[in-house]
């Protein structure tokens, strides 16, 4: 059972980084917690916006707060698997076949603009994505945690991108997006740049070791019964409306899950509360669910449905006090 200072430790670890992050990246305080709560929860983030809004410099921060080894996959439409994946070269010195490890064998992969590649260059993300392994001519290898990719697309973009399919989707644990800076924000990125602040040179705040245990004392936060319900009934509502040719799967609830423990673990709790749930559902949910032609038509945002799913589920009573 997860102790009540192992939260408060997670918290303080948490929010260590947080502020690590904040001093590069101006104004997104609420995009950078949810993008931790991700990498905590052992989870990938789909980073959706303009170009130049922080998305690539957000990845970099992360990697570097944690100190862990990072890699930068440029998608383009000629990527191949290979250049993803890595390959078997013949070593001529021990006259054997040996892999050569690919960029997705890394802590924190970064895979800029991922649309821009070809569904085949993509579909070599799924098996790693999902089950943490790579596997070149029969041979697997393990990756060792932590393993989070964090992707970027611009949405605005269609000439040269490849809208990324349901199951390529599903592998992402949230998808957020940025928007604009205001102001203040503004003038500070700009005053941090000419001052040469830049994500490269931001110091380890939480080491690998800390990270793996954060995310076994994320799997440890307590869900009470009326809110593992509540995540269910969420998602099934989402099936039942006529504006999505598919609603939020058993994976999405799953995903919801394991998201709302890490978020409650970050708050210093060691259980989660139905306001856990409500603050990630939209991150986690929206991205899984696929609109009918005439809902797209008319501009339907997932994200509303999935407010309209909260709006309608009653949330359970708080079975502990806070």
């Amino acid at each position: 059972m997860l102790k009540q200072h192992q939260a408060e430790q997670f918290s303080d670890l948490f929010n260590r980084a947080l502020a690590n992050i904040g001093t590069v990246i101006k104004g997104k305080q609420d995009q950078i917690g949810m993008t931790l709560v991700s990498v905590f929860a052992q989870g990938h983030v789909l980073l959706e916006d303009r170009p130049g809004t922080g998305k690539t410099s957000l990845a970099k921060a992360i990697a570097q707060t944690i100190g862990g080894e990072w890699s930068r996959i440029q998608f383009t439409p000629d990527l191949l698997p290979s250049d993803v994946t890595g390959g078997l070269f013949y070593n001529q010195a021990t006259g054997d076949f040996a892999l050569r490890k690919g960029p997705i064998f890394a802590n924190i992969v970064l895979a800029d603009e991922i649309n821009r590649a070809s569904p085949k260059a993509q579909s070599a993300l799924l098996e790693v994505m999902e089950e943490r392994q790579v596997t070149v001519d029969k041979e697997t290898t393990s990756l060792e945690p932590p393993f989070v990719v964090i992707a970027t697309q611009n949405p605005g973009e269609r000439e040269g991108t490849y809208r990324l399919p349901e199951a390529q989707l599903d592998r992402f644990l949230m998808r957020l997006t940025f928007g604009s800076l205001d102001e203040a924000s503004e003038v500070e990125v700009l005053r941090g740049n000419a001052a040469g602040i830049s994500p490269e040179g931001l110091p380890e705040r939480v080491t690998l070791e800390e990270v793996r245990w954060m995310s076994q004392v994320a799997e440890a936060v307590h869900l009470e019964d009326p809110v593992m319900e509540y995540i269910v009934r969420i998602a099934a509502a989402t099936r039942a409306m006529p504006e999505l040719d598919v609603g939020a799967s058993t994976r999405g609830a799953v995903s919801l899950m394991k998201a709302s423990r890490s978020l409650a673990a970050a708050r210093g709790r060691t259980f989660v509360t139905p306001d856990d749930v409500k603050a990630l559902a939209g991150h986690v949910l929206a991205h899984r669910m696929i609109r009918t032609p005439e809902a797209e038509l008319h501009g339907t945002l997932t994200e509303d449905l999935v407010d309209r799913a909260l709006d309608t589920v009653p949330a359970p009573r708080p079975v502990r006090a806070e």
